[in-house]
This record gives C-alpha cells, sequence and structure tokens, in this order.
C-alpha cells in the first residue's frame, strides 16, 4: 500500500503507511498477531484508511510497536518470542498529530487473476500486490536460487510482497520480499518459481489503487 501511494502520486506522497494501525485497529481482517486475510486489509485501507507510521521507532504517527526479530534464522536480532498479545489500537499519534487527519486511503481493492501475465501486467502498472501462499518445512531454510516445494509438511498460510519476475538458471521465477527481516534468505527476499501456481501463490493475489 505504500508502494502504490508512491508510485501513483509520482513520489510526491511518501508517507509510509502504519502495519501498526492495520494489525491492531481493523476488527475485521483477522486475529492481529496471529494471521488475517489479506482482501480484508485491503478493504480497510479503503474504508477506514491508515496513518502513517514507520518500522519499530521509526517515527510518524503509529509506528510499528514490537521490535525486530530472528524469524526461523539466526541473526543479529534475537529469536522471535513466542507470538504473544496484539498491541492495543490507541487511535493515538505518538507525534502529536491528529489520528484522523493522518490517514490515508485507497480508492479500491480487488483479486488479481491468477494467469502469468495478468499478474505481470498489474505489477507493471500499477506496482507491487500482495500474495499468499502455503508455507511448507522446507521454506523455512530458503538461502538462495528458485524455491519449490521439495519435502516437509505444510506449516500455514503466509502472505508477502511480489514485486517483479525473472529467470534463474533457465528457471522462471517470482521475485518477492518477505517481511522476516534481511537475516532470512535472500536479504529478506526470495524467489519462487513461476507459471505454476507453486504453493498456490499465483491463486492468492490482492492489490489495491491509492486515493490521491
Amino acid at each position: 500500500m505504500t508502494d502504490r501511494l508512491c508510485i501513483s502520486t509520482n513520489g510526491t506522497n511518501k508517507a509510509h503507511l502504519s502495519a501498526a494501525d492495520l494489525n491492531s485497529c481493523c476488527a475485521t481482517c483477522g486475529m492481529g498477531c496471529n494471521g488475517g486475510y489479506p482482501s480484508a486489509a485491503w478493504s480497510y485501507w479503503v474504508h477506514s484508511g491508515l496513518v502513517d507510521g514507520g518500522n519499530y521507532k521509526g517515527g510518524g504517527c503509529a509506528p510499528y510497536q514490537l521490535p525486530n526479530c530472528d524469524h526461523h534464522t539466526t541473526g543479529k536480532y534475537g529469536p522471535c518470542p513466542a507470538v504473544g498479545p496484539t498491541p492495543p489500537c490507541t487511535k493515538k499519534c505518538e507525534d502529536g498529530n491528529d489520528w484522523t487527519k493522518a490517514k490515508h486511503f485507497g480508492s479500491s481493492s480487488y483479486s488479481v487473476p491468477g494467469r502469468v501475465a495478468d499478474i505481470q501486467n498489474e505489477l507493471m502498472k500499477n506496482g507491487p500486490a500482495e500474495a499468499a501462499f502455503t508455507v511448507y518445512q522446507d521454506f523455512l531454510a530458503y538461502k538462495s536460487g528458485v524455491y519449490s516445494h521439495q519435502t516437509g509438511s505444510a506449516l500455514g498460510g503466509h502472505a508477502v510482497k511480489i514485486f517483479g519476475w525473472g529467470v534463474d538458471g533457465g528457471v522462471n521465477y517470482w521475485w518477492i520480499a518477505n517481511s522476516w527481516n534481511e537475516d532470512w534468505g535472500a536479504d529478506g527476499y526470495f524467489k519462487i518459481r513461476r507459471g505454476g501456481n507453486e504453493c498456490g501463490i499465483e491463486g492468492q493475489i490482492v492489490a489495491g489503487l491509492a486515493k490521491n
């Protein structure tokens, strides 16, 4: 959403939209830190808007409340704790601004058809989108190359930012940003096989447009 707001305004609106607002204040989006529904999150942006707010201690109205931690790897932050209570929704800006006036809205939200060409056209025209897929045990150990599920059982669903594509060693892939910090995977990114709905990723893409 932050990317699309910036792109649609040709870089004039560089607000970092608040993940804390979305995670804590959207009652219809799911279960806070225990997961949720991507399509409902994009609808919340349209109907309720999102205030600005950076990462942990990153400034703005509602920066993220939880510190970085190491997801499924050993890095510089230390192990992630067990999922705890979702931080409360205070609807009060930490920077002293008015909560209502700090809101930025989307104009629409929608699902993207699962055909490769449609996904590519969407990314080229409007910017990164959100993709959901099934995480298997072997994905946790990803380091490089193009991922495709080989071994291990399903662990659950996960949502990520899909923003590009390419070919690596003759294998078509989607280029994706994960949310597990830069010590996981390829500096926080990963490639997943493109064209065969790997782990369901091409069939679960949602997006929206900013209200300028």
